[in-house]
């Protein structure tokens, strides 16, 4: 099946300030896609020319086969959106909203609306502007999946709430999206959410995309360990060795990231009289801090992980 979200080569640049670097990527029909960087990497960016608000310098972006710039409106129908400051009608009372959104979208479910609303905890009667943070972005969710959206576009929306305001949301959005089959693109900095939803991951650094694979495989290729010198060599770091992504030095040794590494790596790892950890596998926080950590900006700038089926994993 065709990709329902495609970005191809994009390059962006605000003055002499580049943004977006050549990034290509894609979202395929029912997949919940995380994407992922720190503040300032190009995700807002990136989802502003992929709904043709923002024109790229160069490359395309597509929704559902079409150019995001010359997308008809029966085709943005077909889109949802929740953005980080779940913008709504703030004088409006919750039912006000759906009968608002019931009269201007012509696919709009009000039955499923008023179900999920009711689910979220929600009454008819409340005034938006009475709502909390988690509850308005709650009922945005839910505005934006009634119309049964064959994409839906997510940028940062559960920033500034709260961890029970998150839980709540995340189990919405859970709870919303099931058995809907829409496919989700969605940026955010909370990681432990991204490990509980995304199917698939993409990490945007220096304006390219530095991992961009199913989220398991990323979980399941990385690991660390503690590499302490040998006597023999105490001033040494470790040994260059295939597969070794990062080297942190730590107060004694070095921490040590490597992408698929193996028996005859961890054996020269050992030389000398050099004591190797056991392996641990990072969470998705620990890995997202490792490769582009404040002390790390700027160091990897070529795609270290892309999907395996798909491409060849760089040197």
């Amino acid at each position: 099946m065709n990709a329902v979200v495609r970005f191809d080569d994009v390059y962006r640049h605000f003055g002499e300030r580049e943004v977006l670097r050549g990034l290509t990527f894609s979202v395929e029909p029912g997949e919940i896609y995380a994407f992922l960087g720190r503040n300032g990497a190009g995700k807002t960016t990136a989802l502003r020319i992929l709904l043709g608000f923002l024109a790229p310098h160069h490359g395309r972006s597509e929704v559902l086969g079409e150019d995001s710039l010359t997308m008809p409106a029966a085709l943005r129908a077909r889109i949802g959106y929740v953005g980080e400051g779940h913008r709504l009608y703030t004088l409006m009372r919750v039912c006000d909203a759906v009968d608002f959104e019931e009269g201007t979208r012509p696919g709009f479910r009000r039955n499923f609306a008023e179900r999920a609303i009711q689910r979220c905890g929600l009454t008819p009667k409340q005034r938006i502007y009475s709502l909390s943070r988690g509850q308005r972005a709650q009922l945005a969710l839910v505005l934006a999946v009634a119309e049964k959206p064959d994409v839906l576009i997510f940028d940062d929306p559960a920033m500034g709430l709260d961890v029970v305001m998150r839980r709540e949301f995340l189990d919405a959005m859970i709870d919303v999206l099931s058995g809907e089959g829409t496919s989700v693109l969605f940026s955010s900095h909370i990681l432990t959410d991204v490990e509980r939803i995304a199917d698939r991951i993409g990490l945007l650094h220096d304006g390219r995309m530095l991992i961009d694979a199913d989220l398991e495989e990323v979980k399941g290729r990385f690991l660390k360990y503690v590499w302490t010198p040998g006597a023999g060599r105490p001033e040494t770091g470790p040994p260059d060795v295939p597969g070794l992504v990062r080297e942190r030095r730590r107060r004694e040794g070095f921490d040590l990231l490597f992408l698929d590494v193996d028996e005859t790596a961890e054996a020269r790892l050992r030389a000398d009289g050099a004591r190797l950890s056991p392996p641990i596998r990072p969470n998705l926080e620990e890995l997202f801090l490792d490769l582009i950590g404040p002390e790390q900006t700027g160091i990897l700038s070529e795609p270290i992980l892309e999907m395996s089926e798909k491409r060849e994993v760089s040197s």
